[in-house]
């Protein structure tokens, strides 16, 4: 039962996977030439031996599975006894169906068509009808090897070519090959066309009104001091404000603001790596030397 199951699973897969590539597979839709050997095994109403003949056909692949072709053939039986032979020149139209398209490829065939036959040095045109299977076998895309077996039912309309009947059932094999025209149409294969990059980002513009980015409550646009020490009392344009006072024309700091300015050396302590410029005003009065004397003291 294991065993069984088996089978049909890789069945199905091997299957699934010869439908999937055949459908992949682009549609070769050539017109062919197809010559053709006859072996003939006649039935016992032509009271004949087997024959051999041969044939052309022209044929046009319709879809994956469709053929359609023309076929002209001739073929030649000899009587048996004191009968005489019989010869056979006509042609049919053939519907081929193909189960799939591959190397190997078995397919269905039905024909219709007339023949003319001659015997006994009388002469009728009858119809036929065939009816079969075979196979071809791609050696190369443009040469097949091609064999069927077919079933040919014979009626020649009272042309009194044998005496009793005329109706006639015989078998044919017929071996040959295909010449496609042409080269074999290729897959179409899609070009792979990468998708672009997504543009990039419009670049954001900062505001900078609403920020401050020491945090010193003075925002970026009015802040001339952006990089003010944390905590530290600033103007209105965000610069550190140490506010002593001097009497005027003098440069010594009263004792009321060293615990003040103590302060002020103990934060510059805490950011060594940092450089500062002292700024001041002096009086409004005197030379400009004077001033200039009393703020470097200061």
């Amino acid at each position: 039962m294991l065993k069984n199951s088996l089978l049909a699973a890789v069945t199905l897969s091997t299957l699934g996977s010869l439908s999937a590539a055949q459908a992949d597979e682009f549609l070769d839709d050539r017109w062919y030439a197809a010559p053709f050997g006859t072996f003939v095994q006649p039935g016992g109403d032509r009271n004949a031996h087997s024959g051999w003949g041969g044939g052309l056909g022209l044929g046009k692949i319709i879809n994956e599975h469709l053929n359609i072709e023309v076929r002209g053939l001739y073929q030649n039986l000899e009587g048996a006894q004191t009968n005489g032979n019989w010869d056979m020149t006509g042609g049919t139209v053939d519907a081929q169906y193909f189960l799939f398209r591959d190397t190997f490829s078995p397919y269905a065939v039905i024909g219709v068509g007339g023949i003319n036959t001659t015997h006994n040095g009388d002469s009728g045109a009858g119809f036929i009808g065939e009816a079969g299977a075979g196979f071809t076998y791609e050696l190369h895309d443009n040469f097949l090897i091609r064999s069927d077996v077919r079933y040919r039912y014979n009626n020649n309309f009272n042309a009194k070519l044998q005496p009793g009947t005329e109706e006639f059932h015989d078998m044919t094999v017929n071996l040959g090959f295909v010449i496609p025209f042409g080269e074999k149409p290729k897959a179409v294969v899609a070009k792979v066309v990468p998708t672009p990059p997504p543009p990039a980002p419009a670049p954001v513009k900062l505001d900078c009104s609403k920020m401050d980015d020491d945090k010193d409550g003075v925002n970026n646009c009015l802040d001339k001091c952006p990089t003010t020490l944390p905590g530290v009392e600033v103007s209105i344009y965000g610069c550190w404000v140490v506010d002593v006072k001097f009497d005027n024309d003098k440069d010594i700091i009263k004792p009321q603001y060293f615990p003040k300015l103590d302060k002020v050396v103990d934060r510059i302590k805490q950011y060594p790596e940092m450089s500062f410029e002292v700024q001041g005003h002096t009086s409004n009065t005197g030379s400009y030397k004077h001033n200039m004397d009393l703020s470097e003291r200061r």
